[in-house]
Formats: C-alpha cells, sequence, structure tokens
C-alpha cells in the first residue's frame, strides 16, 4: 500500500502566498510523477501543477508564473508553492502520486484526501 501525508493548506487574502506539501510512504519501488489538482465548489477537478521523476512539468495556463512545483525523489516529497494567490485559486487540493510498485512493472496512481486552501479577496 503507498499512503500519502499533505500539508499546508489554509486560508490567505489574495495576493498571499501559500505552500502545499504531500510525502509518500509504503511499498514504492520509484516514483514516476507527483502533481497537484484542485477542485472548486460546483466544478470538475483540474490539474493544478504536475512534476515527473524527471523533473519536467506541467502547469494549468491560470497558475504559470504564480506556481512553483519542485519533487524530491529521495524524500517521495512534491511542492508547490503558491504566490500572487487570486480567490480563484480557492478549492480543495488534491497530492496525486504515480509509483512503480515494487517487484512489477505495474504503476499504481494514488490520490490523497485533500487540503482545503482559501482565498479571500
Amino acid at each position: 500500500q503507498v499512503q500519502l501525508v499533505e500539508s499546508g493548506g489554509g486560508s490567505v487574502q489574495a495576493g498571499g502566498s501559500l505552500e502545499l506539501s504531500c510525502t509518500a510512504s509504503g511499498s514504492i519501488a520509484s516514483i514516476n510523477a507527483m502533481g497537484w489538482y484542485r477542485q472548486a465548489p460546483g466544478r470538475q477537478r483540474e490539474l493544478v501543477a504536475r512534476i515527473a521523476s524527471d523533473s519536467d512539468t506541467n502547469y494549468a495556463d491560470s497558475v504559470k508564473g504564480r506556481f512553483t512545483i519542485s519533487i524530491d525523489t529521495g524524500k517521495k516529497t512534491v511542492s508547490v508553492q503558491m504566490h500572487s494567490l487570486k480567490p480563484e485559486d480557492t478549492g480543495v487540493y488534491y497530492c496525486n502520486v504515480v509509483v512503480t510498485i515494487p517487484e512489477s512493472s505495474r504503476y499504481l496512481e494514488v490520490w490523497g484526501q485533500g487540503t482545503l486552501v482559501t482565498v479571500s479577496s
């Protein structure tokens, strides 16, 4: 099994900053990719930022230039620094990890339970 521990959510005023972190543990041979998705009330879950083990990154257009994602594969941790936050960044942020399971070539995708980010105007 693979477990994810998320941290760093909270409330902030528009223009402020927050950092989210997520650490994976358990039966993991290697990390393939880690990332963050978010879901605002009444909306579908969407990609915020994703980073592969080779540090290749993807960002939602809405966060480019404001959010920076980083990975420490040794610590199995992904972090996203969020700056210039806007009210529309409000939502539940979910950590997402794709790992390779030991003694197999199978991939496993795991979701965190989510952490709330609230940005007030």
